[in-house]
């Protein structure tokens, strides 16, 4: 099912960590498989995972690459998948049309804004520059004290740890507050990302109020 979506969905105030129960949590990573296959086996576990906890999975709407094998592998368990696509993208054929609900927007911003409406909490896979634009954002969203949702980073191959080194460059060079190494959590297991999304604190004033 197809759906025309729009809106920004960062006036959507927080679900912090303290929440007790995730009905959803938005998955940002590639649409290629990588070159290391222990990425797609930790995409599988963490879908059975997202099952296992009748979790939902919000995620980039496509049927291709890490993105593909996440979604796949949530439906074959019998969980459900809310895609969101740009439909510039869907000129190309890569969604997948067999997910529960198939969000279509009109821009790539779109399609951030609205997982962000829907997402309880967020995880990073590997990715590319898609994947690293989509953390980004959802991290400088934090910065800004505009929500307040656990954004953690699942890496059990040492993918991220070059973004980790620049996060930790910005504020050894004095354009980040050392409290921004808080605005994500790093995790080797799929019980550690759930951890860290338990035990993620909001964001301190001084992420911002010390830069402006």
């Amino acid at each position: 099912m197809a759906e025309r979506e729009g809106g920004n969905g960062r006036d959507n105030r927080v679900k912090n960590a303290s929440m007790t129960h995730l009905s959803n949590i938005a998955v940002f990573c590639g649409s290629k498989l990588g070159a290391d296959p222990r990425h797609a086996e930790d995409a599988r576990a963490f879908g059975r995972a997202l099952v296992e906890r009748s979790i939902r999975l919000v995620y980039g709407g496509g049927r291709i690459g890490l993105m593909g094998v996440l979604a796949d592998t949530v439906l074959e368990a019998g969980g459900e998948v809310v895609g969101v696509i740009p439909d510039f993208l869907r000129a190309y054929e890569v969604e997948h049309k067999g997910v529960t609900e198939l969000h279509e927007v009109g821009s790539m911003h779109e399609r951030k804004s609205r997982m962000f409406a829907v997402a309880d909490a967020f995880v990073v896979l590997p990715g590319g520059l898609g994947t690293l634009d989509e953390m980004i954002e959802i991290i400088t969203w934090k910065q800004l004290r505009l929500h307040a949702k656990p954004v953690v980073v699942f890496d059990s191959t040492g993918y991220w740890l070059p973004f980790k080194a620049l996060v930790d460059a910005t504020i050894e060079g004095g354009f980040a507050h050392a409290k921004a190494r808080e605005l994500f959590g790093v995790a080797t297991t799929i019980d550690g990302v759930f951890e860290a999304i338990a035990a993620a604190p909001e964001p301190a004033a001084e992420v911002l109020e010390s830069h402006l």
